[in-house]
């Protein structure tokens, strides 16, 4: 029987038939352990080798499951990005952009799906085939821009927009921690000290940022600031268009 393909594993396929004995391991089991494996110890030492010992089983055992770590990785990414926020149901006179209110919490939780799985982000690079998770996420921020006024291409662009910063200020925080701004204050602390005339702007503003609490001063809000910016410009558009 040839092993089922990424679309199948992702999509559904009709039953495949098997022989012998129940078995012993299910496609969920396997893909929640790859998951937690990638999260405490990286994409890197992720391998069926390695899944299979914390399973318990042969490796030659996952195969009848999932072909190999492409398919493997593809419902991982899935897996750990669930199931977005739920849209509002319409305009309402209190509300008169549902797009604008819906956006934020949309961008926000995808940011916190990506920052719990740091490997995710080198998932979503290049092209590849979405899964019912993910393109869910696609479908609800498309169906909350329909009826702006913006074409097609201009709400695919701007779930883009929102999606890639994201994933900027995942592949940041990864590397950096939650303090972002302040880590890299300090480690740029002494350089700008002895090069404060020469880049009088770049000290300047790090020397505010770090005088006082991130809440006094705004740092590490670059998250917000930037959905705010991305939204101002969209609404900025929306009204060209009306």
């Amino acid at each position: 029987m040839p092993a089922p393909t990424t679309l199948e594993l992702l999509w559904g396929s009709p039953d495949r038939p098997r022989r012998g004995p129940k078995p012993s391991l299910t496609l969920e089991r396997i893909v929640g352990e790859a998951i937690d494996l990638a999260d405490t110890e990286g994409l890197a030492n992720l391998s069926m080798a390695r899944l299979a010992e914390r399973l318990g089983c042969a490796k030659m055992a996952l195969y009848r499951y999932i072909p190999g770590k492409a398919e493997l990785t593809a419902l991982m990414l899935d897996t750990a990005l669930g199931l977005p926020p739920e849209p509002p149901c319409g305009p309402t006179d209190s509300d008169p952009e549902p797009w604008r209110t819906y956006l934020r919490p949309w961008t926000e939780t995808f940011y916190e799906r990506a920052v719990s799985h740091p490997w995710a982000n080198e998932l979503t690079t290049g092209i590849r085939l979405l899964g019912p998770n993910e393109l869910a996420w696609l479908e609800s921020a498309l169906a909350v821009l329909d009826g702006t006024g913006l074409t097609a291409a201009e709400r695919l662009d701007t779930v883009v927009l929102l999606a890639n910063h994201v994933r900027g200020m995942g592949l940041q925080a990864a590397a950096a921690g939650a303090d972002l701004e302040g880590e890299l204050a300090r480690e740029l602390g002494t350089v700008l000290t002895m090069q404060a005339q020469r880049y009088p702007h770049a000290a300047a503003a790090f020397a505010e940022t770090m005088s006082g609490t991130a809440a006094q001063t705004g740092r590490d809000n670059a998250l917000s600031f930037g959905i705010d910016r991305i939204l101002d410009g969209v609404a900025a558009l929306i009204a060209t268009r009306r």
